[in-house]
């Protein structure tokens, strides 16, 4: 951070997990249904409705925990968190407070080769709240002239991830929350949609000089729900208060909201504290016992990780460190390349597209490689025919271009468009012959030493035949004519 000061960011994230039923009743989950269709007496709190704990959900949030490697508490129980807002049907919500499932992780990100440990303070189970649905052409509250409350998404399962203080950045933050993002994804417990709100994140910020050991005052930001925005809104943020403090002025302990508009963050309201919530223990709910037994069958089902895959990469396919980490860091990225290696046998080629002409067009098109047309057996089919000579690589990228828009068959694209390399002796003998009668310049130049020239000569040999010619036979069949 620059003029002497350090931001110091520490992340809650919420994750809405991927169960059929709600967290204490079995009321469907399904995005994007008419409001109010989804609810029963449970998950709107009618007098006498009693909760029930989500085996699956439990199962999830144990999961998350133990992959973040977490302490798991044996005994863990709900409470509930008091305050008044409109989607809140109950005027509490069901959560965890003083012992929540699991403490004291961890997620290491990486830079290069640099590594930083976050520290993963908790992580407990809870149920989310409604949706302000706020009219008018905006969707702003500000802005609004009256809200729509639905009550479809109250109850659902969430689980709150919440890190230490050790983040200091915004380019560290949006980095931990991609590669929580992927590990979730690994695990299978939540789509992480963020535009559903599958996946949404708090910032809590301060900025101090450096070499300082307290904090400073800190704000929060509330639901930044894309990466961009969260890298964009802190950096706005730690700006604003460096600003601040050196102007005299201080922080206040507030809520603000990032704009994406203005691209700066404003007040929202001030900041509660943890006393505020009235946080008691939930009469309804008995507690939960995780014995040894539940937490071995949650570790067994935990799929192979990043991180050990990433190695696996490294050891089997013999892959340089920054592709195993490239390849590992998405899991349909990750599989994608498994599958090309079952018609393929050489990682580092299919390595090597995937992270250079297959990269860049999906983040032209903004798609995950999971939507690609392209199918893991017809790349790896390409891949052999440039291995074998029937396309130079040079056509490969066009035949690449055209499978990833049609989907089609390398070759089905070769035969149509006549892409097939010319490696017929002969014909390249007799090209090759052409360009020295027509050329004798460029000719006299090589044969004085000038080593240059007959990249003149190639490329006049390549043009005759539309870039078809095998380029190495090409280059054999010259040197052999013009060194005698």
């Amino acid at each position: 951070m620059s003029n002497g000061y350090e931001a110091v960011i520490g992340l809650e994230t919420h994750v809405e997990l991927s169960t059929e039923t709600k967290m204490f009743c079995g009321c469907r989950v399904i995005f994007g249904r008419e409001s109010n269709t989804l609810t029963c007496p449970v998950c709107l709190g009618l007098p006498g409705s009693l909760p029930v704990i989500n085996k699956k959900a439990l199962h999830s949030a144990l999961k998350t925990a133990l992959a973040l490697n977490c302490t798991i508490n044996e005994r863990t129980i709900f409470h509930r968190k008091n305050y008044f807002y409109p989607d809140m049907p109950k005027n509490y919500q069901i959560s965890q407070y003083d012992t929540p499932l699991g403490i004291n992780g961890h997620l290491d990100i990486g830079f290069g080769d640099n590594t930083r440990r976050i520290g993963i303070t908790r992580v407990h189970m809870e149920e989310d709240a409604g949706k302000l649905i706020h009219t008018g052409s905006t969707g702003r509250i500000s802005e609004s002239g009256a809200s729509i409350v639905d009550f479809n998404r109250a109850g659902t399962p969430l689980i709150e991830i919440v890190t230490e203080p050790d983040i200091r950045s915004a380019e560290e933050a949006r980095e931990y929350m991609l590669r929580l993002k992927e590990l979730l994804l690994y695990l299978d417990v939540s789509d992480c949609n963020m535009e559903e709100g599958s996946l949404r994140c708090d910032a809590n910020l301060s900025v101090r000089e450096k070499g300082q050991k307290e904090l400073g005052t800190k704000t929060e930001m509330k639901n930044l729900n894309s990466f961009k925005f969260l890298q964009k809104g802190l950096e706005y943020e730690i700006s604003r208060q460096i600003r601040s403090i050196k102007d005299g002025k201080g922080i206040v302990q507030q809520t603000r909201h990032y704009d994406s508009v203005t691209g700066k963050t404003k007040a929202l309201r001030t900041k509660e504290e943890a006393h505020d919530y009235r946080y008691f223990p939930e009469p309804d709910l008995v507690p939960v016992f995780i014995d040894d037994m539940m937490k071995k069958d949650v570790e067994d089902s935990i799929p192979e990780l990043p991180e050990q895959k990433a190695k696996r990469f490294e050891e089997v396919y013999k892959l340089p460190k920054y592709d195993s980490s490239f390849l590992s860091g998405s899991k349909a990225m990750a599989k994608y390349f498994e599958e090309i290696l079952e018609h393929y046998d050489k990682p580092k080629n299919a390595s090597n597209w995937l992270m250079g002409d297959f990269s860049f067009l999906l983040n032209k098109n903004n798609m995950d490689i999971s939507s690609s047309k392209i199918k893991p057996p017809d790349l790896a089919k390409m891949l052999l025919m440039i291995d074998k000579g029937t396309i130079s690589s040079k056509i490969a990228k066009t035949v690449f271009g055209e499978m990833f828009e049609t989907g089609k068959s390398p070759e089905e694209i070769i035969k149509k468009d006549g892409l097939e390399q010319i490696s017929d002796k002969d014909k390249i003998e007799k090209i090759v012959q052409e360009v020295i009668s027509e050329n004798p310049g460029p000719v006299s130049q090589y044969k004085q030493g000038k080593q240059k020239a007959i990249g003149f000569l190639i490329g006049k040999a390549m043009a005759k035949t539309k870039g078809k010619a095998n380029p190495q036979l090409v280059n054999e069949i010259f040197r052999k004519r013009l060194d005698k």
